[in-house]
C-alpha cells in the first residue's frame, strides 16, 4: 500500500475511458487537488475550461468489469478562502407562476470560507441575511468510473457509473461502492462544494477548489448495479434518473438487492423492513439526471450481516 501525491495538469469534463494519469493497486491512497466547477484552482486562476472538470482518471490494477470499486473518501479540505454560488432558485424547483417573481441578478454570490473556524459566510450580495454563516461541510459533487461501451458521459449528469450526483452525504469518512465497467475502473473526481443544501436548488453548492485524499480497494467478483455508500451510521444507494420517481425506483431497487446480496434477506423481508425503516434524501433536482438517496440505519441490519 502506497500513498501517492498527485498534482493534476489536465482535466476532463466528461467521465470516460481516457488515458489514466496514475496507476494504483488495491489499498493505495492518493492525495490530490480538484478545481472548482468553472475550472479555477486554489490561487483563483482558471487552469481549465468550466463544466465540472475532473481530476483523473486513476487506473486501479486488478479491477475488471463485474467487480466493485471501493472509493473511501478520507478527507476533503477547501484550499482557498472563497467560493461562489448562484443567487436564486433554479426555475424547475418552484411553481411556474413563481418564476416570474425570481429576481434577475447578474454574476455570482460570493462566500468566505474559513477552514480553521469551520465556517462559510455570505459576503455578497448584501441581503436581509446580513453576514450569514453556516458550518463548513465539504462534499464531492461529481465522481465516478468510466461507463461501459466506450461512453464518455458529460460531468453535468449522472447514471450507473456515478457522475454529477451532488449529494451532500458524499463527505469525508464515507465509503462509496461503484460498479466497474472497464478494466482499471478509471476513477474520476471533482466539483467539491464547501457546503450545499439537499437538492442543490439554486444549481450550485458553495463551489470551491480543494485538497482531497482517498483510498481505493477492489472487491473481486462482486457485481452491483448502482453507486452505494456507507457513512458509519447508514448504508445508502443512489438512483440517478429523471423524473424523480424513476430515480427513487432505482435507489429503492438497489437497496433491496443489497439486502438480499449481503444481508441474506429475501424480497419479502426487505419489503417489510424498508417499508417501515427506510429514509430518503434528495441529492439534486437540478442536473439533467436527478439523484435520490435511499438509506437504512446500520443498527437495524447488524443481526443479518453476512460479512
Amino acid at each position: 500500500m502506497t500513498t501517492h501525491h498527485f498534482n493534476p495538469t489536465r482535466y476532463y469534463t466528461a467521465i470516460g475511458s481516457w488515458e489514466p494519469v496514475l496507476r494504483l493497486v488495491d489499498g493505495d491512497t492518493v492525495i490530490t487537488t480538484t478545481v472548482d466547477a468553472w475550472g479555477y484552482d486554489s490561487r483563483g486562476q482558471q487552469v481549465t475550461r468550466g463544466g465540472n472538470p475532473m481530476t483523473g482518471p486513476f487506473y486501479i490494477e486488478g479491477a475488471e468489469p463485474g467487480d466493485t470499486l471501493v472509493f473511501q473518501i478520507d478527507s476533503i479540505t477547501p484550499n482557498r478562502p472563497f467560493g461562489w454560488t448562484n443567487h436564486v432558485f433554479a426555475t424547475n424547483v418552484v411553481e411556474p407562476d413563481f418564476v416570474l417573481e425570481l429576481p434577475q441578478i447578474d454574476g455570482i454570490a460570493e462566500w468566505r470560507i474559513d477552514v480553521e473556524a469551520g465556517t462559510v459566510t455570505l459576503v455578497k450580495p448584501e441581503t436581509k441575511l446580513g453576514q450569514f454563516s453556516l458550518p463548513l461541510a465539504p462534499m464531492i459533487g461529481c465522481f465516478g468510473v468510466a461507463p461501459a461501451g466506450d461512453q464518455a458521459i458529460w460531468t453535468a449528469t449522472s447514471a450507473e457509473h456515478g457522475g454529477n450526483m451532488d449529494y451532500r452525504g458524499f463527505a469525508a469518512g464515507v465509503t462509496v461502492y461503484l460498479p466497474v465497467f472497464v478494466p482499471g475502473a478509471l476513477l474520476h473526481l471533482g466539483d467539491v462544494h464547501a457546503i450545499q443544501g439537499h437538492g442543490e436548488i439554486v444549481g450550485t453548492g458553495v463551489e470551491v477548489s480543494a485538497d482531497v485524499q482517498f483510498t481505493v480497494r477492489v472487491v473481486k467478483g462482486k457485481h452491483i448495479g448502482l453507486p452505494r455508500g456507507d457513512d458509519g451510521a447508514y448504508i445508502f444507494t443512489a438512483g440517478n434518473a429523471r423524473p424523480l420517481d424513476q430515480a427513487l425506483q432505482h435507489a429503492t431497487t438497489e437497496m433491496a438487492r443489497w439486502l438480499v446480496q449481503d444481508y441474506g434477506l429475501d424480497v419479502l423481508s426487505a419489503s417489510l423492513l424498508m417499508g417501515q425503516a427506510v429514509e430518503y434524501e434528495v441529492g439534486n433536482v437540478f442536473d439533467p439526471a436527478y439523484t435520490m438517496i435511499c438509506k437504512l440505519p446500520k443498527r437495524l441490519l447488524e443481526p443479518y450481516w453476512k460479512g
